[in-house]
């Protein structure tokens, strides 16, 4: 029975070094704003423009494009990054924000379900400005602003690629 709990120990002492492994390997995840690729908004991507985009007090670019600001859902690591970083709010202060914006006609931006979700519309929407993980860009969009230089690659959604 003794020679059970040793080979468990030098099982598990042998995987673990393993992943830990695979995590470093990952270039480092950046928490980024993001805008389609071909014609993104022509205004200037600095921290206190795009706070007033995502704050809806700014609703169109220096051509007249509509400017479309999407969040992920609440409760989500990136989103509460995202709302303390660049908003400078919690999530509780954000929600009153939108309660008392709502009263004065203005409504919150709109959520989609998944970092992947936010790609894809913001890819096919003129004027669409959404934020994610560094690891989830593709061709389809450009960074308009790192965020953050340093997330948690795994509460990013982040995984690795398999060894070939």
């Amino acid at each position: 029975m003794r020679s059970l709990p040793l080979a468990w120990i030098t099982a598990l002492a042998t995987v673990v070094p393993a992943a830990a492994g695979r995590a470093a390997d990952l270039p480092p995840v950046r928490l980024v704003a993001i805008a389609a690729a071909g014609q993104p908004p022509k205004l200037a991507a600095d921290r206190d423009q795009l706070r007033n985009v995502f704050l809806k007090k700014i609703f169109i670019d220096d051509r007249g494009l509509r400017l479309i600001p999407v969040n992920l859902p609440p409760g989500t690591p990136l989103r509460e990054r995202f709302a303390t970083r660049l908003l400078g709010m919690g999530e509780a202060q954000l929600a009153d924000y939108w309660n008392r914006q709502y009263f004065q006609g203005v409504s919150p931006p709109y959520v989609l379900a998944s970092q992947q979700a936010v790609v894809r519309f913001v890819a096919a929407t003129p004027g669409a400005i959404g934020y994610v993980a560094s690891c989830h860009l593709d061709a389809q969009v450009r960074v308009l602003l790192v965020i953050d230089p340093a997330i948690d690659a795994a509460a990013a959604g982040c995984t690795p690629t398999p060894a070939r």
